[in-house]
């Protein structure tokens, strides 16, 4: 969990660009590492809001994350889990958190979708967002467990 706080710490200097000027007004200073680089993470997303706000936060935080772990000597396996309300993430298509989310596949972080929830919500999961046969699971609160189990780090805020 330390690395993963001091790694959402780097992103500012990563990903916002903040100006010199911007820097001075704010007491902005670039990061720098008190430890060994970020190595090898892997992180679990669950997704169980509905809310288009919670979304942004998610995919921002996973995009500024690889940002920073590319900078600072890292490199995440991410897997985003959605399930229960979650699953109006994978339904979005031509808007900005559609782009996000395939701008995020390209660079590798899987989007898996609970099988319970698809069945419960009569869902077919080709009419989600880029979803394969093979990115469908189970249960999304149980494979979210089973990747904490192989040493995945579950990301709390939801």
């Amino acid at each position: 969990m330390k690395h993963i706080a001091a790694l959402i710490l780097c992103i500012s200097a990563v990903s916002c660009g903040i100006s010199a000027q911007a820097q001075e007004r704010t007491g902005y200073i670039a990061p720098k590492l008190s430890h060994a680089g970020y190595g090898e993470l892997n992180i679990v997303v669950p997704v169980t809001s509905a809310e288009p706000a919670v979304w942004q936060q998610k995919l921002g935080n996973i995009s500024n994350a690889l940002n920073a772990a590319n900078t600072f000597g890292g490199q995440l396996q991410i897997k985003v889990v959605s399930y229960h309300a979650g699953i109006d993430l994978l339904k979005q298509k031509d808007n900005n958190i559609a782009k996000a989310i395939q701008e995020l596949r390209a660079k590798g972080v899987q989007f898996l979708a609970c099988n319970q929830t698809l069945k419960r919500m009569d869902i077919d999961y080709r009419t989600l967002n880029g979803v394969a046969e093979s990115d469908i699971v189970p249960a999304g609160f149980l494979e979210v467990a089973w990747l904490q189990s192989q040493n995945y780090k579950v990301d709390p805020m939801n």
